[in-house]
């Protein structure tokens, strides 16, 4: 399939800085401001330069109305599903349903064991992720009966309380690159969430595939899971490559890459106004004009 139909997404993937406090709030307040729909920052726990990410998220929601807010994607080696689970239904409930949860398995592996994390294989990473995520939408099903009761290999939670809910249904959105973390996104979550410049070409292709067979073992919709992407580039006045040229160039790119690809959601990492201005006022139009008109 290379098209899956969702609407389109458009945001930022903005630099949580600790040298400015202000200027990542600045920055998201001027993405809602500028029409852009959702805002995402990076999630580092181990990382002095940056603030940490989910009180600047407490703080940005306080002072945004509209725009919908994600990190991108929570550290869980450094934050136990449980708590997670409750922090992103507090915000949620909070934010009027603005938030939405980007999830990672863990990567700099040094960085967290220093922190006080536990150091695991990419295997185990997957398997860790898994229970994760069946613990944070057991304690979002707050209606359910009994208490939420996982006994995992990595994550242990037996009968803590269910609740609250969130505002809305918080979709689960993956950063996977690998075809064991692929088709657990397929499996169990509600979007997949990798970044460009990571991916080599075909790489799109081929992960979208893995997910496919994977949701549809799982008796799920390919459908059912929403194709997200970090870009970056440079805003030129002629084309020099890829996302490196005019607005007019992005959108014919970015829309290919809906239409060819399935990406309904792209998340522009660039921390330069300008960039950000120019990306919802002419990039976000032009790419949903050209998809509208070949759907």
């Amino acid at each position: 399939m290379s098209d899956y139909g969702h609407d389109l997404i458009f945001g930022s993937f903005l630099t949580p800085g600790s040298a400015d406090a202000t200027q990542p709030v600045r920055l998201a307040m001027l993405s809602e401001q500028v029409g852009l729909d959702l805002v995402t920052f990076q999630d580092h726990p181990y990382q002095p330069a940056y603030l940490d990410t989910w009180t600047l998220m407490s703080f940005v929601a306080a002072r945004t109305s509209r725009v919908r807010l994600a990190a991108n994607v929570t550290n869980l080696p450094l934050r136990p599903p449980a708590v997670l689970a409750r922090s992103i239904a507090s915000l949620d409930l909070l934010s009027g349903g603005r938030t939405e949860l980007g999830l990672g398995a863990g990567g700099f592996w040094d960085a967290i064991e220093s922190m006080g994390g536990r150091r695991l294989s990419p295997g185990q990473a997957v398997r860790a992720l898994e229970e994760a995520i069946e613990i944070i939408r057991q304690v979002w099903d707050a209606g359910a009966r009994g208490g939420v009761r996982v006994d995992g290999e990595f994550h242990r939670v037996i009968g803590a309380k269910r609740g609250p809910a969130p505002a809305h249904d918080v979709p689960v959105w993956i950063g996977a690159y690998k075809p064991r973390m692929q088709a657990l996104t397929g499996r169990l979550a509600d979007g997949w969430l990798p970044s460009l410049p990571y991916l080599q070409p075909g790489d799109l292709a081929k992960g979208n595939a893995v997910i496919d067979e994977a949701a549809t073992a799982a008796g799920r919709s390919p459908t059912d899971v929403r194709r997200l992407l970090n870009i970056s580039g440079r805003f030129t006045a002629t084309g020099s490559g890829p996302l490196q040229g005019p607005a007019e160039q992005w959108a014919e790119e970015l829309a290919d890459l809906a239409l060819t690809e399935g990406v309904s959601a792209f998340i522009l990492a660039s921390d330069d106004p300008d960039d950000l201005r120019r990306f919802a006022a002419e990039v976000a139009p032009a790419t949903r004009e050209l998809v509208a008109a070949e759907r």
